[in-house]
């Protein structure tokens, strides 16, 4: 027995090559409402480590040599406003192709979700998009380094509990970022 088609798409009545450069599918929707609402909370992450931002805090070390100077508190800062404008720009870019899908290129109310569009211009917005989130997670891992300095100890003085911390978060988020990026990569070669 034949399954279903999960995600109906309408083509066109004409050649095999313009059919190919256009598609109309719900999952490119879902996958970009998707990234725009982990990029949300990633934002919400990046406002949180702004808020760490305060010179001459101490840290949680009995050594006062092991606090964070302020070179540290402004990395931080430089990495959370670099990492916000990653993040923003990917966004933008998602609810840009969003817009493009849902607006311009649907022609019935109901079928919101299925449009004729540009297979290259839609290719190249996600991976636009997705190299935005990559580079936001990454600047977001730097400026996380600069808050566990700040609150447990500088990585120079060898804080157990920072050297921990640091090493959790960069395994943690380096594998994360190699699976996204894998399946990324995948799923633009398929």
């Amino acid at each position: 027995m034949a399954e279903p088609e999960q995600y109906p798409t309408r083509r066109t009545p004409s050649s095999s090559s313009s059919s190919s450069s256009q598609s109309t599918t719900s999952v490119h929707v879902t996958a970009l409402d998707g990234l725009v609402n982990v990029n949300s909370l990633f934002t919400i992450a990046v406002f949180v480590g702004l808020s760490l931002t305060t010179p001459g805090q101490h840290s949680l070390e009995n050594p006062s040599a092991c606090d964070a100077g302020v070179d540290v508190a402004k990395n931080l800062l430089v990495f959370e406003v670099v990492s916000f404008s990653f993040f923003l720009f990917s966004s933008l870019v998602a609810q840009g192709l969003k817009l493009a899908i849902n607006l311009l290129n649907s022609k019935d109310a109901d079928e919101a979700f299925k449009a004729h569009i540009n297979l290259r211009v839609l290719r190249f917005g996600m991976l636009a998009s997705a190299v935005g989130s990559v580079m936001g997670c990454s600047f977001l891992m730097l400026s996380m380094v600069n808050v566990i300095q700040i609150r447990l100890g500088m990585l120079s003085c060898g804080s157990k509990s920072a050297v921990r911390s640091v090493a959790a978060l960069i395994v943690l988020v380096s594998s994360a970022l190699l699976v996204y990026i894998s399946t990324a990569i995948y799923a633009f070669m398929h």
